[in-house]
């Protein structure tokens, strides 16, 4: 998925035409301050940072400004800040409101219906995780003939907005289910979406691109999202690898496998840093390669669970075996191993003759992996 930073989401609710703050991206203080000088943003100002991660009023990476000074004293102390692990690279300025109320909006997918969702609440803004789901209504809309009227009439009613307001709301869901569907998102979120005078405008924009339709996209090819370096690496290789913050890589074959392997940890008390799904991979350079590059994230320990069908046990095996070989003894780490299925025997002896031992049950070799990693969270 492409994660869009909300200036960059921003661009795009200006083109489809949902109304926003006047504002402009700052890189320094500097160019803060002149763009407050010069009056392109307008005073008073919200100073922003432009990372991916949620929770930035609360984190201190929101600031006012009143004064073009102001402006850059705000945007210094926020550019350079490492929030939730991502740098700081550029503010949004954007002129500050007399809000009225903030409400929650969004389109999604509904992967269990199959269909897109609209999610609204009267609850809007910084505390949305915890209004409670009573208070948040999920509207199916048919893809094809798209949202209908008796739907946005529905919205509105949650909302509690009537007369002007709901008349904006009404071409303001055309245009977000416009944006959604011609640019191939995953998610399109406001929040909050504030009412101003007798209109609604835009304050956020969260916005994510299904990567599956980058050929259709290449604009976006070049955007930052919050894969890390190794991850990047990974995708270029087209190996599906996430990185956590805890200290055990799992290497699994199947989504549901490894997700159950992650779970198994959990439940044991250890702490999955790392994990790596091989899919059917029947080819042992591609699970070498695989491998090397779960050594690269330097796990204290890593726990192979792997279900031998359409992968079988002795590919994964030897692709194993040539990948330890290639770590240098000073970044060796306890492997642990579990591999069930088609060529299971054959798959055993190889990791026995160097070394090796594959614990048949998953309860203990989870526990054992823990273990090896330095016990229990």
């Amino acid at each position: 998925m492409v994660k869009l930073a909300e200036w960059r989401g921003k661009e795009l609710f200006r083109k489809y035409g949902i109304p926003l703050p006047r504002g402009q991206v700052a890189r320094t203080p500097e160019e803060a301050e002149a763009l407050a000088r010069a009056g392109t943003v307008p005073l008073p100002c919200v100073v922003k940072a432009q990372v991916l991660a949620g929770g930035r009023g609360k984190g201190g990476a929101v600031r006012f400004a009143n004064t073009p000074e102001e402006a850059k004293t705000a945007a210094a102390a926020i550019l350079g800040l490492e929030f939730k692990g991502e740098k700081v690279r550029e503010v949004l300025l954007e002129e500050k409101l007399p809000i009225a109320r903030e409400l929650y909006l969004s389109i999604t997918l509904d992967r269990s219906l199959r269909l897109p969702i609209v999610i609204s609440s009267a609850q809007g803004g910084m505390e949305i995780e915890t209004v409670d789901d009573t208070a948040i209504e999920r509207t199916p809309v048919h893809p094809f003939p798209g949202l209908a009227s008796y739907e946005k009439r529905r919205v509105a009613h949650v909302l509690g907005v009537t007369g002007p307001v709901a008349k904006s709301l009404d071409r303001l869901l055309d245009s977000l289910w416009t944006l959604f569907n011609r640019e191939d998102a995953e998610l399109v979120e406001i929040n909050p979406l504030a009412v101003v005078g007798e209109g609604l405008v835009a304050l956020d924009a969260k916005v994510i691109i299904e990567d599956d339709a980058a050929f259709r996209h290449p604009e976006y090819a070049d955007i930052r999202d919050d894969r890390t370096p190794l991850e990047e690496i990974a995708r270029e290789k087209e190996i599906a690898f996430v990185q956590l913050d805890g200290n055990i890589g799992v290497i699994a074959n199947g989504a549901g496998l490894t997700m159950a392997t992650l779970d198994v940890l959990k439940e044991f008390g250890g702490n999955p840093g790392v994990f790596l799904d091989l899919g059917g991979t029947d080819d042992p350079k591609k699970v070498t390669e695989a491998f090397l590059l779960m050594a690269r994230a330097k796990p204290r320990a890593v726990f192979l669970n792997i279900f031998g069908g359409v992968t079988r046990c002795d590919t994964v095996a030897r692709g194993l075996v040539e990948a330890m070989k290639q770590v240098p003894d000073a970044e060796r780490f306890p492997l642990v191993a579990r591999i069930r299925g088609n060529n299971e025997k054959e798959g055993v002896e190889i990791l026995r003759a160097a070394g090796i031992t594959s614990i048949p049950t998953l309860k203990d070799s989870a526990q054992a992996v823990i273990a090896a990693a330095g016990g229990a969270a």
